[in-house]
């Protein structure tokens, strides 16, 4: 699973740096279509690397909050997703200082706002580029910890609650409701609910029920994908085709179906759980930075198109690296330890 991360968080790279145009057409003087001319025709489903990180998701949440109580949960959450996010915001804010061609920087008031990670919801500008997936888990988060982990995660209340949800999405979709759009969020639902199932399949093994869940959820993901990201007609520089997009999603699916199932039992090397580790630093700076990086290198120094791809993404990864040894290894226990702490009448139902 975690090489299964990174490999999300490589996909959603490229889309960045080659995939698509807007501000990275700047930092490389020209759309990344002229840059790769066959790379970037690739390169632009890396996008779909978020619905594949929504599929990994309802995996591992399904798994870390087993056993676990409320106040568990929240603290994990917490302690897992804000230190590094923190780092990322003061990075990206200053490069924007610095470099404001790349990136315009935020007002104060903005990127106060973000340290909450409820920019969105409020109307802010956001800080980082991807943080709007971070929203969308956000909102995961607190739909299975109301509905699942406040009274226990057990089989019967996961299924349950891929049910409801399923349900309750494929009925969104028609309600044109932006109060309801925003709690159920029918795009994104049918990723996490397969997750969500997978995980039941590895933990108590597949039978009917649970691969139909998946399938149903499969089934809704590519057409809620595809309805996203194909335009009839469109036929420019970064193109998408449908039946690539339907095999992308699909292959999302089946490459976390094979860790439900064990067909991965045999790629237990060491370096993946380290892989696993940088995957969420790495999706945090990468963006920005990446222009960042790549305007400096490429535009500034001179370096030709695919040696400045290949530092930069080395680049990010190293950054990551540092913010997971000295960000996140010291500061999220210590974190996790302080809200456990934090024990007040009001916040002790949460243990």
């Amino acid at each position: 699973m975690d090489g299964l991360r990174l490999l999300a968080a490589l996909m959603v790279c490229l889309y960045h740096y080659a995939g698509r145009g807007g501000p990275v057409s700047a930092s490389w003087h020209q759309s990344p279509a002229h840059v790769f001319p066959t790379l970037s025709r690739m390169a632009t489903y890396g996008c779909l690397g978020v619905q594949f990180f929504f599929v990994i998701s309802g995996f591992v949440i399904c798994m870390s909050s087993w056993g676990r109580s409320l106040g568990d949960f929240f603290r994990s959450r917490v302690a897992r997703l804000y230190p590094a996010y923190w780092v990322a915001l003061v990075l990206v804010t200053a490069a924007a200082v610095v470099l404001p061609v790349v990136v315009h920087p935020v007002r104060p008031d903005e990127f106060l706002v973000n340290l909450t990670m409820l920019q969105q919801p409020m109307g802010a500008t956001r800080v980082l580029g991807v943080c709007w997936t971070l929203w969308v888990e956000v909102r995961f988060y607190a739909l299975f910890a109301l509905f699942v982990v406040l009274r226990g995660v057990t089989y019967r209340r996961v299924v349950l609650f891929c049910c409801v949800w399923t349900l309750a999405a494929v009925v969104c979709r028609t309600s044109g409701n932006a109060l309801t759009d925003q709690l159920v969020m029918p795009e994104y639902a049918p990723f996490f609910v397969g997750g969500l199932a997978l995980y039941l399949i590895h933990r108590f093994g597949g039978d009917l029920l649970l691969w139909g869940i998946v399938a149903v959820s499969w089934l809704l993901g590519q057409s809620t994908a595809t309805q996203s990201l194909w335009h009839a007609g469109a036929q420019g520089d970064f193109h998408r085709s449908p039946y690539v997009i339907i095999a992308v999603v699909t292959l999302a699916f089946a490459a976390v179906a094979a860790v439900a199932v064990g067909w991965t039992r045999w790629a237990s090397w060491r370096w993946l759980v380290t892989a696993g580790a940088l995957t969420y630093p790495f999706y945090l700076v990468h963006e920005h930075l990446g222009w960042f990086v790549i305007r400096v290198l490429h535009r500034g120094l001179g370096l030709s198109p695919w040696p400045t791809l290949a530092v930069t993404v080395l680049g990010m990864l190293a950054l990551a690296w540092l913010i997971h040894r000295f960000v996140e290894k010291p500061f999220g226990p210590r974190l996790k330890r302080a809200l456990k702490k934090a024990r007040t009448p009001a916040t002790t139902a949460l243990s």
